[in-house]
């Protein structure tokens, strides 16, 4: 059965860190007290153990329906949290902009650059 790789939660190899996670934000949900930070400490390290386990082992295509996420970062995303000055450059002279590609120049750490992404 295909996954549909712009809904995160369908990939089925997921299946027990999306258990976690409900299980962390309906624990994070109760009122503090009766020793709920060890429990959600507990929850939190195992949701990280078993994301790295799990990652660790992808297939090929597991790897690609995890790069191909609709949510997940994508140029500009990084641009904005890399950058400042950011002077997007647009069109190509014959039709139009290419919405897959941006290019343009910022400032990095106090340094001049150009991207193309």
């Amino acid at each position: 059965m295909p996954v549909n790789p712009a809904n995160a939660s369908e990939a089925p190899f997921e299946a027990p860190l999306l258990e976690l996670r409900r299980k962390l934000e309906e624990l994070e949900g109760y009122p503090e007290g009766s020793g709920r930070s060890k429990e959600l400490q507990a929850l939190r390290a195992e949701l990280e153990q078993r994301t790295t386990a799990i990652y660790r082992k992808l297939t090929r295509w597991e790897k690609t329906l995890v790069a191909r996420r609709s949510k997940r970062p994508h140029t500009l995303d990084y641009i904005g949290a890399l950058t400042t000055d950011w002077v997007e450059l647009h069109g190509d002279r014959s039709f139009a902009d290419d919405p897959t590609i941006v290019a343009g120049f910022a400032d990095f750490r106090g340094r001049s650059v150009a991207i193309v992404g």
